[in-house]
């Protein structure tokens, strides 16, 4: 089934107009072809595009151990991931063995990964890719297991020894505790290491993150967790576009981890969920099972036009330009080449949707090429 055919616009001078064919619960995007000035730079030297790669929860939950990481990041090495883009293999909660030990030290789970964690990021790196850790800036994770609190510094030089590339700090049994300062008092253990991390803020959007994170973190939840199902990806997708100003490069609004191929939602909402989080530049976590997945969700997963408006250098992430008030928006998101133009169609309904040049800001006399980034 084709999103939109070509054959749909009736003008490239003054407006954009389709006559959808665009279903109910599905988004087009196109690529308007017009020069744009750079944007700024910022931060610590990572995360200059939003970071692509996957993550266990979504799928797994606490049931995942070594013989499925190595599985999740040979597919990713091999099946046209890393390929596209996509070089974190993060594990969430539950990895680690229930207690610390006598000195302190967080340990993987024994039974989960015999091997080690050293070993299993070698073996991660072996392939190209990147591995990433979950922790809690609290007493505990969210699952019960060792937090960070009081251990900072500590938890950071065992990541290092690790070769740990990625952390994301979650924020529960946190009673009495502020969010910006304890997630301030990890990156100032990760600076004072000198280490090449990427920090991941997971506090929900509380305490206003998008409003201290861009000094402290490479990404901060604006929204609470994701469920798969299309009511919530379009809560957290609405709400993280409160505050596209907060984000560019080496610091970005993150709505939560994609469900795309979890099959809470179809195919077509799945192509919309992904696209909407790239107009939005926000991480690319897929959260799916990678080595049991259908070619229509690898294809969704890595559709090279539309990761190209998610990782576009200039890091500007899109924002809603017109809202009719019954479902029918246009989002706008400036990139190297053009602007990226997106028909959301959140109705019940087929819908007839215009896009004015004016909206996107072009003059009604521009010249410009269009391009349907699905098809």
């Amino acid at each position: 089934m084709k999103i939109i055919s070509s054959n749909h616009i009736s003008s490239l001078q003054s407006q954009l107009r389709y006559s959808l064919a665009l279903w109910p619960l599905v988004c087009a995007v196109f690529l308007v072809l017009v020069a744009v000035p750079n944007a700024r730079a910022v931060n610590n030297g990572l995360a200059r595009t939003p970071p692509m790669g996957w993550n266990s929860w979504n799928h797994y939950g606490c049931g995942i151990n070594e013989t499925i990481v190595k599985q999740i990041a040979n597919t990713m090495a091999t099946n046209g991931m890393k390929a596209a883009g996509y070089e974190y293999v993060n594990l969430d909660d539950c990895w680690m063995a229930t207690s610390r030990t006598s000195s302190g030290a967080l340990i993987a789970d024994p039974t989960k990964f015999p091997d080690g964690m050293a070993a299993v990021a070698a073996y991660v790196h072996s392939l190209g890719l990147k591995i990433g850790l979950y922790e809690d800036v609290g007493t505990a994770t969210c699952q019960g297991r060792p937090g960070s609190y009081g251990h900072y510094a500590q938890d950071v030089a065992t990541y290092i020894s690790w070769g740990i590339d990625y952390i994301k700090m979650d924020w529960c049994n946190t009673s009495g505790l502020d969010p910006q300062t304890q997630y301030t008092q990890f990156e100032e253990a990760l600076t004072a290491a000198n280490a090449q991390i990427d920090f991941s803020i997971c506090d929900w959007g509380v305490n206003d993150p998008w409003l201290w994170g861009p000094s402290i973190g490479n990404s901060w939840r604006t929204t609470g967790d994701i469920g798969d199902n299309w009511t919530s990806m379009v809560n957290n997708l609405e709400s993280n576009a409160a505050h596209a100003s907060y984000a560019g490069p080496g610091g970005w609004n993150d709505p939560d981890m994609l469900e795309v191929g979890n099959g809470g939602m179809s195919a077509i909402q799945d192509q919309t969920h992904f696209a909407m989080w790239a107009m939005s530049a926000a991480p690319l976590i897929a959260g799916n099972d990678l080595v049991g997945m259908s070619s229509t969700t690898l294809a969704t997963l890595t559709n090279a036009n539309i990761i190209a408006i998610d990782q576009d250098p200039l890091g500007i992430q899109g924002t809603i330009v017109s809202d009719n008030g019954s479902g029918l928006q246009v989002w706008s998101k400036e990139v190297t080449n053009g602007i990226a133009v997106a028909l959301f169609n959140n109705s019940s309904s087929t819908s007839n949707m215009t896009v004015q040049w004016s909206g996107i800001g072009l003059s009604s006399t521009q010249s410009v090429s269009v391009t349907n980034l699905w098809s």
